[in-house]
């Protein structure tokens, strides 16, 4: 009765969705391209192209960053299969795009309705389905299974708060969460809460994300940053949602530290401009790093054969000392915000929205931040502060007076840098542990077989 309702439910949904996709677009053009592949109208591949093919799921910007690892992991474990990413946002495919470029395939993933989520596997015809953390859509994991698609949750999480309310539908639930052929949960608590909501086959294997790091030339890049901004005390304020800008910028007004720089990333690049105007309203004087100038001799030294190139790359000029905030309105750069900075505030956990992940900046060697609403990371967030690298604060005040005893403690500060960096560090493997499990359900290798035919 539920999955009927359910489908009944996005015959109507539907039609507004595809309205919503052009009201977004008004401030992300991306939600209005590529629209026939919500419904399972893409290009697929041809008939003859019989390799493998891995398709793996991650809706948005931070799980494709997350999936950078097992991707590149997988690529190398198979050279014989292709891949095919598929998003629900632009960010999200743009991420992909410039990640891995035309090593993979991409596409935007259908709307859950038996007839496109039909089109879609017949278009594509994979030999494995991955999911990223928490994508849990009924019909397509019933499509899957009459398609006989191995479909694997990856990194799986499943919150206490989630937990209750997936729980609510019983038997239902444990319909949809037991059509996965595998469950990879990151902790142990995850896997407790699958199990119990009728997932199947559930393995401990880590979180994806301890393996993600920074490029070294962005790292480098983070500390040129830091070397023309001098020696003035810097804090990122990174992966910021709506309404909470305004929430750091209090706690920023109530620092009380001289000359202090407040780097501040919004995680969605349509508000650049609405957070620029709100700093602004603030009487603060802000610089874009879009707009932060190169000089001409950094750039011709760096051999940059563009504007563009010049922008990344070459060394900026120096940063005035009135300037109040950096605005990352750059993609691509957490690592280099992180590497700039004395310490991290992790966004999304100063109102109830689940918190942002806390490992890149602990990768970094940064001592990190957080607000009390981590219901999406309550493991790794429990975990870094239990190692000393991260403080949890209970509002814009806490924020502000953490901030303040740790610019004017550095010995505490760089033993909580030390302590993020191990910890980030200790938790790595967990995308060695779960490519070994993946190429177990995909066919045997081309090469091998030939090979062994021989």
């Amino acid at each position: 009765m539920l999955r009927a309702v359910y489908r009944a439910v996005w015959w109507i949904v539907a039609p507004l969705a595809v309205l919503r996709l052009f009201i977004r677009s008004r401030r992300e053009r991306g939600y209005r391209e590529h629209i026939g592949e919500r419904f399972g109208y893409s290009a697929g591949r041809l008939p003859e192209d019989d390799a493998p093919l891995i398709w793996v799921h991650a809706v948005s910007v931070g799980e494709t960053r997350a999936a950078q690892p097992l991707v590149d992991a997988l690529l190398a474990a198979r050279p014989d299969a292709r891949v095919l990413l598929t998003h629900m946002t632009p960010g999200g495919r743009a991420t992909g795009e410039q990640l891995f470029g035309d090593r993979v395939l991409r596409c935007y993933l259908p709307y859950d309705m038996p007839h496109l989520v039909r089109r879609f596997l017949r278009a594509w015809r994979p030999s494995l389905g991955l999911v990223m953390e928490t994508e849990v859509w009924p019909t397509l994991i019933d499509e899957c299974r009459r398609a006989d698609v191995p479909l694997v949750l990856t990194n799986a999480r499943m919150s206490a708060r989630s937990f209750k309310r997936a729980a609510k539908f019983g038997a239902a639930a444990k319909e949809v969460f037991g059509g996965f052929a595998r469950v990879l949960a990151q902790s142990p608590s995850d896997a407790e809460r699958l199990t119990a909501l009728g997932a199947r086959n559930v393995a401990v294997l880590g979180n994806l994300k301890f393996d993600m790091t920074s490029p070294p030339g962005l790292i480098a890049r983070g500390h040129e940053w830091r070397r023309v901004i001098g020696a003035r005390p810097v804090w990122v304020a990174a992966s910021t949602r709506e309404g909470e800008e305004e929430l750091v910028l209090q706690a920023f007004a109530a620092l009380g530290v001289d000359d202090a720089l407040l780097i501040l990333v919004p995680r969605h690049p349509q508000r650049f401009d609405e957070v620029a105007a709100l700093v602004a309203r603030r009487n603060l004087k802000l610089v874009r790093r879009s707009q932060w100038a190169t000089s001409a001799a950094a750039g011709e030294a760096a051999g940059a054969t563009s504007a563009a190139a010049a922008s990344a790359h070459a060394a900026p000029r120096a940063l005035p000392q009135d300037v109040n905030v950096l605005l990352g309105d750059s993609m691509g750069e957490m690592g280099a915000y992180y590497a700039a900075a004395d310490l991290a505030f992790i966004g999304g956990s100063l109102l109830p929205l689940g918190g942002q992940n806390l490992i890149e900046a602990c990768a970094v060697g940064v001592p990190v931040l957080i607000g009390p609403h981590v219901f999406n990371f309550t493991q790794a967030t429990a975990d870094a502060v239990a190692a000393g690298a991260a403080l949890q604060v209970p509002d814009p005040a806490g924020l502000a007076t953490s901030l303040r005893e740790l610019f004017n403690d550095k010995p505490r500060r760089v033993a909580m840098g030390a302590a993020a960096a191990a910890f980030a560090a200790r938790h790595r493997g967990a995308t060695e542990r779960t490519v070994d499990v993946l190429t177990t359900l995909l066919p045997e290798s081309t090469s091998s077989s030939s090979t062994l035919d021989t």
